[in-house]
């Protein structure tokens, strides 16, 4: 059993807030605030108890959207303030300099998860995208499982295509799946798979796919109306993204669309309609000129919407906490502003929707023992008059004290419990060409 006591404020869900003390047991919130006072005080000595004195509560993140590989490759010279058309080949001459095999992948993902922990986001979705021709797809994805696990980390990891051969993407994803199926039951490991969007993928990878998925109850993730794929969606097939995905299948419960920067008030209606949630990712779609979501019209209408970074080759940090804060400046751009407590919703339990994981995201009796505690008595609080607004609103770098995941302390004062963090560093430099060693 794990204790929170003395919290300042414990965030159970968007619209619940209490303080005082929480339990965990088993793995999951396990006890109302009285039986939780109770229970902190008869103990046992295998049990442990978190001081949460000064500290805000809140459940752990959920980043929805992620690129776990591109952690190797930030700032890259020509990756900045260029149009995609360039990035792309800029990105894909650095992978393949770098050489993309199971090895890189646990060193970019253990890298990528450990930045999350320590940011305070206790889940991943990695929309994996590059898979080298001959590569050995399962390693490469077991590698990224592993590397997630030994952190202490959830993973969903989604067998992604960028282009690929549609029958090679399909046996690609049903050997992972198979593969890995086993290794999801406790609900740390997440298995989806999902085309990089209609600028890359023809009709038949993202039908063989859904195939995959219906056959083994998987999540569909893919990436729309980034206004790229807009363009290319015109001029290529003569539709927009939104009324291809709806002739292909993919506009239904079960899928999620990341980014939706280009969208029309009748999309947004079929959208809603059609029951897929969305994943906001402004960190990336700004610098990328993508343009902003309208997520307050998006929930307005019915979507469930999540927050992620996406990966480092566009968004350099896998700050989510941050990109909350960003989504909450920039929201009164493009519609009506989003509240601290809205957006921090965004980050846990709408991401979580859109995984198909209700456990996540929320601090109730019964959910996920999945946490973060915020120091919030320091000088960058100081004259805070709100201190959950003031998580998004002061001290732009914030970084939880503790966070716990599946009930197991994983980040213990500001620091990893199961890595060392040079160890991490170092095992990445090694494989990349060209970075300065630290």
């Amino acid at each position: 059993m794990l204790t929170i006591t003395r919290a300042f404020r414990i965030v159970v869900d968007e619209s619940t807030e209490r303080d005082g003390d929480l339990v965990l047991r088993g793995g999951v919130v396990s006890a109302s605030r009285l039986e939780a006072s109770t229970e902190a005080l008869v103990a046992g000595d295998g049990d442990e108890t978190l001081d949460a004195s000064g500290c805000v509560v809140t459940p752990g993140l959920v980043n929805a959207h992620h690129h776990l590989l591109q952690s190797a490759f930030r700032t890259l010279p020509g990756t900045r303030g260029v149009a995609m058309r360039d990035w792309l080949p800029t990105m894909a001459a650095a992978y393949t300099r770098a050489g993309v095999d199971a090895d890189l992948a646990h060193a970019a993902a253990s890298v990528g998860v450990a930045e999350g922990l320590l940011c305070g986001v206790t889940t991943v979705a990695d929309h994996h995208l590059t898979w080298p021709v001959g590569s050995d797809s399962v390693a490469i994805a077991t590698a990224t499982a592993d590397a997630a696990r030994s952190l202490g980390g959830r993973l969903v990891f989604v067998r992604g295509s960028a282009g690929d051969d549609p029958q090679e993407a399909a046996v690609s994803a049903e050997a992972i799946v198979r593969a890995l199926l086993p290794r999801t039951a406790d609900g740390m490991l997440q298995l989806a798979v999902g085309p990089a969007g209609v600028h890359s993928d023809s009709r038949e990878t993202f039908e063989l796919l859904s195939g995959i998925a219906a056959k083994y109850g998987l999540r569909r993730r893919t990436q729309a109306n980034e206004q790229v794929d807009v363009a290319i969606a015109l001029e290529k097939y003569g539709k927009r993204p939104i009324d291809l995905l709806e002739d292909w299948g993919w506009l239904e419960p079960g899928v999620t669309l990341a980014h939706l920067c280009d969208v029309t008030g009748d999309e947004i209606r079929r959208l809603a309609a059609s029951g897929i949630t969305a994943t906001h990712a402004p960190g990336c779609d700004l610098p990328m000129g993508w343009g902003i979501a309208p997520v307050a019209v998006l929930r307005s209408a019915g979507i469930a919407v999540g927050l992620g970074t996406s990966g480092g080759g566009s968004n350099d940090a896998g700050h989510l906490l941050a990109d909350a804060r960003l989504a909450m400046q920039v929201a009164p751009l493009v519609g009506p502003p989003i509240s601290a407590r809205e957006v921090l919703g965004m980050a846990t339990a709408g991401s979580a929707a859109g995984l198909g994981r209700p456990e996540l995201g929320t601090l109730r009796p019964g959910s996920a023992a999945d946490l973060c505690l915020w120091d919030v008595s320091g000088v960058a609080d100081a004259g805070v008059a709100d201190p959950v607004a003031g998580l998004l609103w002061a001290n732009p770098g914030r970084r939880p004290k503790h966070v716990v995941v599946a009930g197991r302390v994983v980040v213990r004062d500001y620091e990893l419990v199961n890595a060392d963090e040079r160890e991490l560093v170092a095992r990445l430099g090694a494989r990349i060409p060209g970075v300065p060693t630290r």
